[in-house]
């Protein structure tokens, strides 16, 4: 024990630094009180009346808790771990619950080991969820394989690892599938996370019974009141893809249930929003304004999500805890002044003092694919086809029947009716996947990327075999990325060479890439309603209902089976 924290907490001694005359969330008895902070090294060795070797005057500002993300992956930044932590550290967010299945599922241990290895030295606290669902499904081709009880077991002994990572494989679940029950038994003592989207009744029941004591898959108010009584937490989800707070926070508060048990995440968040909107603080900006007390809200952001994953010492500001912080200007529109982590002010210089290393460069060679013809993307038109529509701001999808455009048999896109792809491409098979879909809007061209959750094959939407051809052969030659291509040529690239999912480049030209990338899709008619790469990201993953497309055809979620 430092002695010095206890002299400077009786006020024997001056704190290295010290908060003056703010206004202290207190998280335990969800009140805003006045006083001094006063920190030694990286801990707040009181809450009271302090002086400092620094102070900074704190006058008519708030100060919480630094913000916890309880379930994210840090891949679909597209960004290196420390470049995703430099960006949400100065949104506020000083801790994450990282689940790296996207890397596994490309890369498997090498995958596993590079996001432990990379996020060591980063301005946050990142606990890691060890991926479940390696394949998502059997049905799909991945790079990694199949990562068994055997594969995760060792990592349980990482002092960052918390537990088990999303368990998407909820039908094995409830089926009793030898391979998901060992896992879910070598993990019985720790956290296992949850991904049951749509999930009712008595098999709500029985996802609980296996283990399971999250879920972040709430679409409505109603699926989340049945599974908050059933007994799991709640991980109020705000990603770039799929926004469920407004509707969830209205429907708890409607019924009138306690919010103790609901945390706050992003799960997919692209830089350019969490610039623009913001991360964790657009959760609690969102939360006050649909009525979630103010202090309630702040404590969901942060003390919650500490205590449940037992990030030690962190969530609260007071004594013995961690100096995370957030300085306030406004409280209700989290108006950040400054952001303090572990006693460090968070600003360029003190974030420049982190550096990244890729330890294995084979992590950058894994898009192996053959040259693709238009050929190879046909697609039968029958007198009604099956095909996946989109529903706005949703992950989900609906499966209907209708009459597509065409000629001689083969289905011709449009603008209403756009070709969807999916191309293994980690050397396997070589399948490929084609169907049509609504609700995309696309015209003049086609965009392609190798994020793909959670397989992570090459997806590609457009209006014309020319154009979708070209996009996906460009994938090829960067070694995965984002590509947007229109009158047979690339109009606009993005690479993303380690594991066809992250960029090497800085963060904020990352942002300005994806900024211009999505710009340009919209221009070229991608509908509002959706997010023009994490939306079509998604539609290869086939545990989100109803309707989705893998290289080897479409797939019917709810059936578990391809059409």
């Amino acid at each position: 024990m430092n002695q010095r924290i206890i002299k400077v907490a009786r006020g024997l001694e001056k704190a290295d630094l010290v908060l003056k005359n703010g206004i202290i969330l207190n998280v335990f008895t969800e009140e805003f009180l006045p006083g001094d902070v006063a920190i030694v090294d990286n801990m707040i060795a009181g809450i009271g009346e302090y002086e400092g070797e620094r102070e900074i005057d704190c006058s008519g500002k708030y100060i919480v808790p630094g913000f916890v993300d309880s379930h994210v992956h840090i891949e679909s930044s597209m960004v290196t771990p420390l470049e995703f932590t430099k960006y949400i550290v100065r949104k506020g967010t000083t801790s994450i619950v990282a689940d790296p299945h996207e890397i596994v599922n490309v890369c498997g241990k090498k995958g596993m080991d590079y996001i432990l290895d990379a996020t060591e030295n980063v301005p946050n606290n990142v606990i890691i969820m060890v991926p479940s669902s390696v394949p998502a499904t059997d049905r799909e081709t991945n790079g990694a394989g199949k990562f068994l009880a055997a594969d995760i077991a060792p990592y349980l002994q990482h002092p960052r690892v918390r537990g088990l990572g999303e368990m998407m494989r909820f039908v094995d679940v409830l089926a009793c599938h030898e391979e998901t029950l060992e896992k879910l038994a070598d993990f019985s003592d720790n956290i296992i996370d949850g991904h049951a989207p749509g999930l009712t009744g008595k098999d709500v029941q029985a996802y609980r019974a296996a283990g399971v004591v999250n879920d972040h898959e709430c679409a409505t108010a109603g699926e989340g009141l049945e599974k908050l009584r059933a007994g799991f937490y709640i991980l109020v989800r705000e990603g770039s893809g799929a926004k469920n707070l407004e509707q969830l926070m209205k429907g708890f508060l409607e019924a009138g249930v306690p919010l103790d048990r609901c945390l706050f995440c992003s799960d997919d968040r692209h830089l350019e929003d969490i610039e623009i909107e913001g991360h964790m603080d657009l959760c609690i900006r969102k939360a006050i304004k649909v009525g979630v007390p103010v202090e309630k809200a702040y404590k969901i952001a942060s003390y919650n999500g500490a205590q449940f994953y037992g990030i030690k010492k962190t969530g609260a500001v007071a004594a013995g805890y961690r100096a995370d912080m957030v300085i306030l200007e406004d409280v209700k529109e989290v108006q950040i002044a400054t952001v303090i982590k572990e006693g460090n002010i968070v600003d360029e210089k003190w974030l420049s003092s982190f550096e990244h290393s890729l330890k294995d460069e084979s992590l950058l060679q894994t898009v192996m694919i053959d040259n693709i013809e238009t050929e190879h993307i046909s697609c039968c038109r029958k007198e009604e086809n099956d095909l996946l529509e989109l529903v706005p701001h949703q992950l989900l999808t609906l499966h209907k029947k209708e009459t597509v455009p065409g000629e001689n048999g083969i289905f011709v896109p449009n603008e209403e009716y756009s070709k969807l792809v999916v191309a293994e491409r980690h050397g396997k098979t070589g399948e490929i996947g084609v169907c049509p879909m609504k609700g995309y809007g696309i015209k003049n061209g086609a965009v392609a990327s190798t994020v793909s959750h959670d397989s992570h094959n090459i997806i590609a939407a457009g209006d014309n075999d020319e154009d979708l051809v070209c996009a996906i052969n460009r994938l090829r030659e960067i070694q995965g990325g984002y590509v947007i291509a229109s009158g047979g040529k690339v109009i606009a690239d993005m690479p993303l060479p380690l594991a066809g999912l992250i960029s090497m480049e800085k963060g904020e030209a990352v942002q300005e890439q994806i900024g211009r990338m999505v710009e340009t899709a919209r221009e070229m008619g991608v509908s509002k309603e959706a997010d023009p790469f994490i939306t079509l990201s998604f539609l290869a993953l086939t545990v989100i209902p109803e309707i989705r497309l893998t290289e080897k055809g479409l797939f019917d979620v709810k059936e578990m089976k391809l059409i």
